[in-house]
């Protein structure tokens, strides 16, 4: 009796200790695409900025009380411009390119948002007194300024420090509509130093903190035979001089800032390139130890951390859609986002009640090159979407469906050929996409399935499709994700409708489901 006393109380300990664990939230603290975060507190809330580059709508704003669970609130911009490469138009598209990191920062009552875009040339710099639920006024000047940081001093002045190895710093104009001219002038002239002169990136990704009177200037480097490492500088004064260091190298978790809880905890926040699924954040804790800002437990990512327990990403960051809308609902939930600018007239989740309907407005030879397709992120470690499309509405030469998007796609739909339909899929992991199976269909309806695994970076995925929503069939092959510079972002799952032949076709969607598994 004893024994089994004994084993019952190893039992009922364990048990306890993974209780406590799971009650812990674990990093990464999201597991999908949220790179480039610039993060700050009001009060006990938290706002998050991030890139979506050629999305549309642009600069998520995410908004937490826990530093663990997140939920989109608002972007920045609807459209960043209306280049040619922003609409898709004349054979150009800013995959890739768009906006890129931002500096989110709270001063007198205003919120502020900048980042730049070599796809405009210029700065550009939104305030609102609203985050969450307010409209963004904007302001745009150029240069386009590299990785800036926009920094509200407490004498009243405003900067931008910006730039890739040799660092630069500027003050603007009190209306932010420019920079004070003859206020130019190099911030570090070497800020990669710390990790020696070997490297693959020099220091960039600039975000400044001032805590104790001093100022903290963060970056990331990656040295050649290393890899992704965070250099911090500090300085007396904004303008120097700074002395730096390498302040941290594990997984190559870097690039980020400082945040400190209403407690008076401190935190730095930080991503990690994982593949397929993108650049993941992840939190670690923070000491003060002789001035310095000292990240993570033993100069380690930890596992887990002294936070709320996350409670998925689902619906804050992803989630399901029935496309039925009452009359004070947004048109899209901000889960959703747009490959490019969207063409207004050529959606709607009103033209048919309940459904998202896709209309084409141009003929268009790729999936890559198609308007109005409308994505959300993929999670890991492991996740998948469904959707029912209904085909009445397509023309000769039409291919719509539920694809993966990044340069390397893939994708399960229906295309109409000589007025016959056909389920399809197409791998596009290889310079030439290749319709790798085609089965005819008989009927004016279709349910579609995409399964991703990014457990470990295995980064593949399947699709499915099913005549009557209950038994699934696989088709096609395997297709290997691959993360890769030219569209610098993890995969997203899409909904889409283009036409080969002549425009005007439509489909409807009936729902988006997805799940973490």
């Amino acid at each position: 009796m004893k024994i089994v006393n004994a084993l019952l109380l190893i039992i009922s300990l364990s048990l306890s200790n993974y209780g406590s664990a799971q009650e812990k939230a674990r990093n990464p603290i999201i597991h999908a695409d949220v790179p480039d975060a610039s993060m700050i507190r009001v009060d006990d809330s938290y706002y998050m900025s991030s890139t979506t580059m050629h999305m549309s709508p642009g600069v998520p704003i995410m908004k937490s009380t826990d530093l663990v669970n997140w939920e989109i609130v608002n972007y920045a911009y609807d459209t960043l411009g209306n280049e040619d490469a922003l609409e898709l138009e004349n054979g150009k598209n800013a995959y890739g390119a768009g906006s890129w990191a931002s500096s989110l920062r709270y001063h007198n009552e205003t919120f502020y948002v900048s980042t730049f875009a070599s796809t405009t040339g210029k700065t550009h710099i939104f305030n609102t007194k609203d985050i969450e639920n307010g409209s963004w006024e904007e302001i745009t000047f150029s240069p386009s300024l590299h990785d800036n940081t926009l920094f509200f001093d407490d004498d009243g002045k405003i900067y931008l420090i910006w730039g890739g190895g040799r660092l630069h710093i500027v003050e603007l104009k009190e209306d932010l509509s420019g920079v004070k001219e003859g206020t130019e002038r190099v911030l570090i002239e070497n800020a990669t130093e710390p990790i020696g002169s070997n490297f693959i990136l020099p220091a960039e990704g600039s975000q400044l903190f001032k805590v104790n009177n001093k100022y903290y200037l963060f970056n990331i480097a990656w040295p050649r035979d290393g890899m992704r490492s965070v250099i911090i500088h500090r300085a007396n004064k904004i303008t120097g001089p700074y002395e730096g260091k390498l302040a941290f190298q594990d997984k190559g978790v870097a690039q980020g800032g400082l945040i400190d809880t209403p407690e008076g905890d401190w935190y730095s926040y930080l991503f990690r390139d994982y593949g397929a699924v993108g650049r993941i954040p992840y939190i670690v804790p923070v000491e003060w130890k002789d001035g310095w800002p000292i990240l993570g437990k033993n100069g380690k990512v930890p596992e887990t951390l002294d936070l709320p327990a996350s409670e998925g990403l689902i619906p804050g960051i992803v989630a399901s859609d029935d496309f039925s809308r009452s009359a004070n609902d947004r048109d899209l939930p901000l889960v959703w986002q747009w490959n490019h600018n969207p063409q207004q007239d050529c959606w709607s989740v009103k033209d048919r009640e309940g459904y998202l309907r896709l209309i084409t407005d141009r003929v268009d030879t790729s999936f890559l090159d198609t308007r109005n397709t409308l994505t959300q992120r993929t999670i890991g470690p492991k996740s998948s979407a469904n959707t029912k499309i209904e085909l009445e509405g397509m023309k000769e030469g039409d291919y719509a469906g539920l694809g993966l998007l990044q340069k390397y796609f893939g994708f399960v739909g229906v295309k109409m050929i000589k007025n016959k339909k056909h389920i399809i899929m197409v791998n596009g992991a290889s310079e030439a996409p290749v319709e790798v199976e085609s089965t005819p269909l008989n009927q004016e309806e279709l349910y579609l399935k995409a399964v991703g695994d990014f457990r470990n970076r295995k980064d593949t995925a399947r699709f499915y499709y099913s005549l009557d929503g209950e038994n699934w069939k696989a088709i096609g092959n395997e297709l290997k994700m691959s993360y890769t510079l030219p569209h610098f972002m993890g995969y997203r799952f899409s909904l889409f409708n283009y036409a080969t032949k002549e425009a005007g076709g439509h489909v409807d969607f009936d729902f988006f489901k997805i799940d973490d598994k």
